[in-house]
């Protein structure tokens, strides 16, 4: 089968490099071709019930599958240059930002409609924020949340299935440089294209760096974000989540000078597993409809951490820590904030006592024996503070589950236009290890099907 673009991987930033290639240019040939399942047949096994913890399956229908890792997240789509990625350095600020709008847009078009925009814009809270050295950073945010993201994903799919041709449940095991363009190279056959876009996400970080080895394809050293996922009733954070949704706050430790932040705050929200090459890691996820919506607030707290020379492997780093906790807990650790300052392990009979129910049914244990000194130092340093504009953050039945890790892939060296050293031969989304978020991976995804459009 030839075609005139293939898309490898059917997250954001696949799904709208396939969008505007439909809209631009409808007369190309273009195939996706995914790991994972159709949107419909993306299901997590576990029910809390019969399966508890997570049994290892071919492809996890949480990472993979048409909508990517966000398919199931809670679909905030933060429209800013302040985090998220660095896709601005490669094409412009004001560019980047139009690009996240017309995102916007889009998603308003399939089934957004009625989501509220929030915005840091004139909040009181900064000021009140940075009297205690906490630093909220600037930001529009769209919450879909996680049923109204499923929903506007199944509308671009009904949109795209007849004008795209996918391939569902097929790895792309490599790729080949030949005449006139790229071999794609499955299990189940060979195809072959004149414009290749590579979008596989974080979850396919070694499969990238594998490609990259092969064609030779310079990369750089990339962070790892490490830190726990903090639950609490909802009441605490709610003068803040009813005025802003997503606040990310930036803090400075007095004591090591390591910066830790907030990230992906899920007012009413779950706690969930996440599965990452096997590894066991804890996320949030929150409901747009009140039906959905539980008692509590949950958000992560993270330190980021980057390594020089001689040690390369970030990701490599985070994982062991993961797996320390897997091997401990079976899976993922909670423990009480409480248990954790005065150095006792969390046991059911604590956790059951605890005036907050748990949503995610995680394992009691100590975090201290997962989590390196200086970075549950950096923590729990950030907890007391976030208590002085947040009261009752700190209080002894706060959870703590770990470890959540957030694994960014090494940065491939691309141009202006996201093309790889080979003509034709696009890395965009957080697998290029440029974008970190929905709406940067989005935005890369419009931007280089432009790009092949007007050539």
């Amino acid at each position: 089968m030839k075609y005139d673009v293939i898309i490898i991987g059917a997250g954001p930033g696949g799904i709208f490099s396939a969008y505007e290639l439909s809209k631009l240019a409808p007369d190309m040939k273009v195939a996706v071709f995914e790991a994972g399942y159709a949107l419909n047949k993306r299901h997590c096994p576990i029910d809390g019930k019969k399966i508890k913890t997570c049994i290892g399956c071919k492809s996890c229908s949480i990472m993979s599958g048409f909508g990517g890792a966000g398919a199931f997240s809670d679909g905030k789509y933060n429209i800013t240059n302040d985090f998220g990625g660095t896709l601005y350095e490669y094409i412009g600020k004001k560019h980047a930002l139009e690009l996240m709008h017309y995102v916007d847009e889009i998603n308003l078009a399939y089934g957004g409609e009625g989501t509220k925009l929030y915005t840091t814009a004139g909040s009181s809270f900064k000021k009140q924020c940075i009297q205690y050295d906490l630093h909220l950073l600037e930001a529009s945010v769209r919450h879909l949340g996680t049923d109204i993201n499923y929903v506007v994903l199944e509308n671009l799919y009904s949109y795209l299935k007849d004008k795209v041709d996918f391939y569902f449940d097929t790895p792309v095991e490599t790729i080949n440089i030949v005449d006139g363009g790229y071999e794609i190279v499955c299990k189940e056959g060979t195809y072959s294209c004149e414009k290749c876009i590579i979008s596989v996400g974080r979850i396919g970080s070694k499969w990238m760096e594998k490609v990259c080895g092969e064609l030779d394809i310079p990369t750089h050293s990339n962070r790892v974000d490490i830190g726990v996922r903090v639950e609490l009733p909802a009441e605490v954070f709610s003068h803040i989540t009813d005025e802003l949704y997503e606040s990310k706050i930036v803090y400075r430790t007095e004591k090591y000078g390591d910066k830790v932040r907030t990230f992906c705050m899920n007012p009413k929200g779950a706690v969930v597993n996440e599965n990452t090459n096997g590894i066991i890691t804890v996320n949030g996820h929150s409901y747009e409809d009140p039906a959905k919506q539980t008692e509590n607030t949950n958000f992560a707290l993270l330190v980021a951490k980057h390594f020089s020379e001689p040690f390369k492997d970030s990701n490599g780093y985070g994982e062991s820590i993961a797996r320390l906790s897997n091997m401990l807990g079976g899976g993922v650790i909670v423990q009480r904030f409480g248990d954790l300052i005065r150095g006792k392990r969390s046991n059911k009979d604590r956790i059951d006592e605890s005036f907050i129910t748990p949503t995610l049914n995680a394992t009691p244990g100590d975090l201290s024996l997962v989590l390196p000194k200086r970075i549950l130092d950096g923590i729990i340093e950030m907890i007391y503070a976030l208590d002085k504009v947040a009261p009752g953050t700190a209080n002894d039945d706060t959870l703590l589950y770990g470890v959540e890790v957030k694994f960014y892939n090494m940065e491939v060296e691309v141009n202006e236009k996201l093309q790889s050293k080979y003509d034709g031969l696009y890395i965009i989304g957080d697998g290029s290890g440029i974008t970190h978020s929905l709406s940067h991976a989005s935005a890369s995804g419009v931007y280089v099907a432009r790009n092949i459009a007007e050539a």
